[in-house]
């Protein structure tokens, strides 16, 4: 079956997580997909080899040191048929390899440049940086997702899509950057219009959407819509308070409880955990 990205040539440099989600992303549509690394390697890798192998399993990986002339004159034999090139290093750092504007000597080729911060991409941060500033950490615990890396990956393919889109009407590639602060301000954004976070409608306020202690585990309970909680309030003989609902889960097993809800078409699911996966 055909894929909208069949040949298309995707050169990326971006180590770490969200440059090699976004080019897996891409491959997935279709792109023909060369990963280039450093002598060390990607740092993902060695952090989460598992998923590292599932990112790059479509993707040609090759080894190059770019900052030498033989092998920057194997990147830009990529670079000569490339139509994107995707990379996360900071922007002193690209300029002095001289592919701040590859469409200079590339003229077809979009640069997808993933940096942290848009005021000043030269400052330093991760994922845990990011969503510090915007509001999406509850300390002390640790994030159990990295939101800013994966809503930045997933705006760096949207970016990609973009930009051959505006290739094909001119002819021509431009760069483009993509800042994983500005992903996590729009993930922020859930709390800070009080749609999530400490007694928001959907940070416990409402009985219908919640994580409820049962007989042996947790349940999550996504009764939003109307018809879905008063579905709920029958099922469960609630009178949609929260404790009704704690009442009602407390004796019956998580299994239980899934088997009512798929029985009766309501959103509620066994809380699996990071530790436990289950």
């Amino acid at each position: 079956m055909t894929r909208p990205l069949d040949g298309v040539e995707v050169v990326s440099l971006a180590v770490n997580l969200p440059g090699p989600l976004a080019a897996a992303r891409l491959a997935e549509l279709g792109a023909t997909v060369t990963k280039v690394e450093p002598p060390a390697g990607d740092p993902l890798a060695a952090a989460a080899a598992d998923w590292y192998g599932a990112l790059v399993a479509a993707q040609t990986v090759v080894t190059l040191d770019i900052k030498q002339d033989a092998d920057r004159g194997k990147l830009d034999e990529l670079l000569e048929t490339a139509d994107l090139l995707i990379t996360s290093m900071r922007p002193s750092a690209l300029a002095k390899l001289g592919l701040a504007q590859p469409q200079e000597r590339f003229p077809r080729l979009s640069l997808v440049e993933i940096v942290g911060h848009a005021d000043d991409p030269e400052v330093p941060g991760h994922d845990l940086n990011y969503q510090a500033v915007h509001a999406t950490l509850t300390p002390p615990h640790m994030p159990t997702v990295p939101v800013a890396d994966m809503l930045g990956a997933e705006r760096a393919v949207s970016t990609a899509l973009a930009a051959l889109v505006a290739r094909s009407r001119t002819g021509v590639g431009q760069p483009y950057r993509v800042a994983l602060e500005e992903a996590a301000e729009r993930a922020g954004d859930a709390v800070r219009y009080r749609l999530m976070g400490p007694d928001a409608i959907l940070g416990g306020a409402f009985p219908g959407y919640g994580i409820y202690e049962c007989a042996d585990g947790y349940v999550a309970l996504g009764a939003v819509e109307p018809h879905f909680f008063m579905g709920a309030l029958a099922v469960f003989g609630a009178d949609g308070t929260h404790d009704a609902f704690r009442k009602a889960f407390a004796d019956k097993t998580v299994a239980e409880l899934e088997a009512l809800a798929a029985a009766h078409d309501l959103p509620l699911n066994g809380v699996r955990t990071p530790s436990t996966g289950k």
